[in-house]
């Protein structure tokens, strides 16, 4: 890959003096931050053309796994309807349609289409658009909608009338792209987002046929630190405002049939207490870690007395058990709970006569409630896959025990075939003794040995679990003898809350120095070598990845980092930037002296070193509102300052997108074939 005839972008330097407690970062490349600056625009498509002309001879590869890919997919997709208010709805795709077509259908399968949004013409002159927060009116007859065009997940709120086919001129700008209806059909509850922070921060209440001036604020979430919501029971009973930090949680209610009436709160703010809350038969159900039940647990209190010394007690807490969700139905109570790593479903009649889990069988395995809006009914609908099955979804009867598959996911092209692949689960040994899960894929004929590639993934933040699931994509690496594994790293929740705990502010460490024991684990294991070793992440998964490499860049023959989060310590201390304030309790306020001296000790772009770094691929969207793309370009031009040998580093960015990507289901697809190409043409070497 590497054309020494070729000569890579160099960015200017512009020292910047960055201090505080008595501590005096440079930063050469601060000025990349300038968004409107014509210099800064120029550097990022130099980077580009210089990536166009590196890959170049990768072009053809580039195209075949596209076409791969794609012919995986079923083009005239459509999902399983599901039944809300005397209608089934559906999303379908249309042959070679980048976009939905969401519709429904009245009462009865059999009945005509009633189409509500054909994205495929609302999108129409536009390099990126995204429809989301699709809510119907309580009589059926009017929907809410959002909008983005431009990728910065600022969205333009609007409402058709079902019945004209006409768009309402109601329009509110600078939402989250979602709306709730109070059950007299004209007032609706939206979130308002800080234009400069991004932070949701306002609950707006608008009346239909009214200009968006007029409508009154309900709430105002003062504390920077948290963000707001809006949302509607499942019983259809009350409206209820949401605030959450990254510790803690709280609600407010009114009734949705008295949208003028006063909010309620159900259990003031406290630090490290976190709940939410259900409604069903004159009772709330709270999800909540109060008395340190770190894995929580379920209680329930009358809607009379809501706060938290009447809350009583229904599911205990459990030390090896993480109670993730629930489900509230007519006659049953459906638990979503985390043992070991793995999803289990269990359902409880609330007349105390059943108590049972769904049976899974593989070793490892995704599968969770999945959509499920009716509330009398004694159908569950569930989707379940695993890394070498595809997904189904799947309609149980609760009462019986029957069960139905609606739908499984097709894999096209005639080559697929799930018996020749295999998954397993290993158990890695931390520095510290901790077991660490990791969970593989590969093709039943793939030898493993020391010349087998092997691309090791990983997030490890926010609690948030990367599922064991299936990848029609992922065949494209597996079938060219490709091993996948996913490493469940601290910071994410596989093994429960402590392990997040364990992950994150002053123990982000074990996040980086888990996902380094686990490559040496697997080059031990004779799965791969370091010459055949790669790994990837994105976002805060690129910190992890960037924070690694630093650590210990022999390990790995290439990196992929997208839209990766490297420049963490100027982004901390910027409170003008999307996230920074409401994330001071997963990464730590490096205001705080000591915060800032643990963060500076691992943020990839402040220990750029002048050694020799793996061959790099990483890219960043232009319109990123989470992880803005001055943050992948200052580190690379670091790197290309730094680095010592002559191994490849590229950066890609996307002047059209955002931290999504593109919008267009096909377009994602050439993301995900640029980053194959690469790992693939490496390995041909």
């Amino acid at each position: 890959m590497q054309n020494k005839a070729i000569t890579p972008p160099k960015a200017n330097k512009i020292p910047k003096e960055l201090t505080i407690h008595n501590d005096t970062r440079v930063d050469e490349y601060y000025w990349l931050n300038e968004r409107e600056n014509p210099e800064v625009v120029n550097y990022l498509n130099a980077e580009n053309d210089y990536y166009n002309k590196i890959t170049a001879h990768s072009n053809k590869l580039q195209e075949d796994l596209f076409d791969e890919m794609k012919g995986r997919i079923k083009e005239d997709d459509q999902s399983v309807p599901y039944k809300k208010n005397g209608y089934y709805y559906h999303t379908r795709f249309e042959l070679g349609a980048q976009y939905p077509i969401h519709s429904r259908r009245m009462k009865s399968l059999d009945a005509s289409e009633e189409i509500l949004f054909n994205v495929n013409e609302m999108a129409k002159g536009f390099d990126f658009y995204s429809l989301k927060g699709l809510s119907v009116s309580p009589n059926n007859k009017l929907a809410i909608f959002g909008v983005d065009t431009v990728s910065r997940r600022q969205y333009s709120l609007q409402i058709k009338d079902l019945e004209t086919g006409l768009i309402c001129p109601d329009k509110i700008e600078n939402t989250t792209g979602s709306g709730t209806w109070a059950n007299d059909n004209k007032t609706i509850f939206y979130t308002k987002q800080d234009a400069e922070t991004l932070r949701n921060y306002k609950i707006f209440k608008h009346i239909l046929g009214t200009d968006s001036s007029e409508d009154i604020e309900v709430y105002h979430e003062t504390d920077d630190t948290f963000n707001t919501f809006v949302y509607k029971t499942k019983s259809q009973k009350y409206i209820v405002i949401g605030s959450y930090s990254t510790v803690s949680t709280e609600y407010q209610i009114i009734s949705a049939d008295n949208p003028t009436g006063d909010f309620k709160i159900i259990q003031k703010r406290e630090r490290d207490l976190e709940y939410s809350v259900a409604h069903y038969n004159n009772h709330f159900y709270i999800l909540t870690n109060k008395d340190k039940a770190i894995n929580f647990k379920l209680m329930k209190t009358s809607e009379e007395a809501t706060s938290k010394e009447n809350w009583e007690e229904l599911i205990p807490h459990r030390k090896d058990v993480l109670l993730e969700d629930i489900s509230i139905f007519k006659n049953h109570l459906v638990l979503e709970e985390r043992a070991n790593g793995l999803n289990k479903i269990r359902i409880i009649r609330w007349d105390g006569t059943k108590d049972f889990y769904l049976p899974f069988d593989e070793e490892t395995y995704s599968a969770g409630v999945y959509a499920n809006p009716e509330f009398d009914t004694n159908i569950i609908r569930y989707n379940y896959n695993s890394m070498t099955t595809p997904s189904s979804v799947i309609d149980f009867n609760m009462d019986n025990f029957s069960k139905e598959i609606k739908k499984e996911q097709e894999v096209l092209g005639g080559k697929f075939d799930k018996n020749n692949y295999k998954s397993e689960r290993l158990w890695a040994t931390a520095t510290d003794r901790n077991k660490i899960p990791i969970s593989l894929v590969y093709r039943k004929d793939t030898e493993l040995n020391e010349k087998t590639p092997l691309l090791l993934y990983a997030y490890g933040s926010y609690g948030y679990t990367i599922g064991d699931g299936f990848s029609s994509t992922r065949l494209s690496l597996l079938d060219r003898g490709f091993v996948f594994a996913i490493t469940h790293v601290r910071g994410g929740e596989y093994l429960g809350r402590n392990w997040y705990d364990s992950g994150k502010l002053l123990n982000k460490k074990n996040t980086f120095t888990d996902f380094i024991d686990c490559a040496k684990f697997l080059i031990n294991k004779n799965y791969t070598s370091n010459n055949h070793l790669y790994c990837m992440g994105g976002s805060a998964g690129g910190l992890l990845i960037g924070a690694v490499i630093n650590m210990n860049p022999e390990l790995f023959k290439a990196a992929i980092a997208a839209v990766p989060f490297v420049d963490v310590v100027t982004t901390m201390l910027d409170e003008s930037i999307p996230l920074t304030t409401g994330e001071y309790d997963e990464w730590g306020n490096p205001n705080n002296k000591e915060y800032y001296d643990y963060i500076k000790s691992y943020s990839p772009y402040d220990n750029v070193e002048n050694k020799s770094y793996p061959n790099l691929l990483i890219t960043a969207g232009f319109h990123d509102s989470q992880v803005q793309y001055f943050e992948p370009a200052k580190w690379v031009a670091k790197l290309r300052n730094q680095t010592k040998n002559k191994n490849i580093l590229l950066l890609h960015t996307d002047m059209k997108v955002g931290h999504g990507g593109a919008s267009g289901r096909f377009d994602g697809l050439k993301d995900v074939a640029r980053e194959y190409a690469f790992l693939i043409d490496l390995e041909s070497v």
